[in-house]
């Protein structure tokens, strides 16, 4: 199987190309297609993994499906039979992999979620202990579960740089006060109903982020939902706070990366078949895990 690194569909409008998504305009909507691009370090790696959209595809669909009670999302359809005639010629690329959706007017801040204390947040927390702003018990450790889930927002990169995290006043000031709270509600509510349904498949989420959007409707869940390169994703029976936790991500890749010593800097090196082959795997788990159903490539 080949990874599919780079859609192309001809004359249809091509909007941009995100470090894994290709957007693209169908009339008054949006076409969002998932590729077998991999990122770390904030690049885009030269290898892809093969199939990796459509997990990713797979398991935003799973979400958008068992979330619709609390928040509207900006799916139309992900079945290509039902996409507009222009697409059927590009059926092959786009089946499994693709979501026609809805324009919305996206709010420039990620709504990030976290139960527990990991990545950025332990970072921050270790310098001053507070997350966000958001002060902290002592003694926490890497890994540790907060005392309650905290709203930990983020700015919203446009060029490829780390997201920074922010405080919900900066958030406030830039969507408003009744927008902002509503963004952190929304946000609550999601991570609330998917860390119960992750612990009843014997997963922890960690932390989330998610990307809201507003139409003549109202706010709705938009981009990608609780996939692996959203969300970090812990099995319950190896937590063992006191460190980093092996998740169902990209980690075998970011492993890989250190042991060479690369510089972090363009160009991104290629990837071995074995870590390939890893990584691939732990994606499918995680679907597999998360759904309770297996997926064919």
């Amino acid at each position: 199987m080949t990874a599919l690194l780079t859609t192309n569909l001809g004359s249809i409008p091509l909007l941009g190309r995100g470090k894994v998504r290709d957007l693209y305009a169908i009339g008054e909507n949006l076409l969002l297609v998932a590729t077998d691009r991999i990122s770390a370090f904030d690049h885009v790696l030269a290898t892809g993994i093969p199939g990796k959209g459509k997990i990713l595809t797979q398991i935003s669909l799973f979400w958008f499906e068992l979330l619709a009670g609390i928040v509207p999302n900006h799916l139309i359809s992900a079945d290509v039979r039902q996409f507009p005639a222009e697409l059927a010629p590009f059926a092959g690329q786009l089946a499994g992999r693709s979501m026609l959706v809805r324009r919305a007017a996206m709010f420039p801040v990620e709504c990030v979620a976290r139960g527990y204390l990991a990545g950025s947040g332990w970072k921050e927390y270790k310098a001053g202990g507070t997350v966000c702003g958001i002060p902290l018990p002592a003694g926490l450790e890497d890994g540790s579960r907060l005392p309650q889930p905290i709203f930990t927002p983020a700015t919203k990169s446009q060029d490829g740089a780390h997201d920074e995290n922010i405080a919900f006043e900066a958030v406030e000031k830039v969507v408003g006060a009744k927008d902002a709270a509503e963004l952190r509600r929304l946000t609550m509510a999601i991570y609330a109903k998917a860390a119960a349904h992750a612990e009843s498949r014997g997963l922890i989420l960690a932390d989330t982020k998610f990307e809201f959007g507003r139409t003549q409707d109202g706010i709705i869940l938009a981009d990608e939902v609780l996939t692996p390169d959203s969300s970090r994703f812990w099995d319950a029976a190896n937590w063992r706070p006191g460190g980093a936790q092996p998740s169902f991500d990209k980690q075998f890749v970011r492993d890989y990366l250190e042991s060479i010593h690369w510089n972090k800097q363009a160009p991104a090196p290629a990837l071995p078949d074995d870590v390939v082959e890893r990584t691939q795997s732990k994606y499918l788990e995680a679907f597999r895990l998360l759904t309770g159903r297996s997926l064919v490539l």
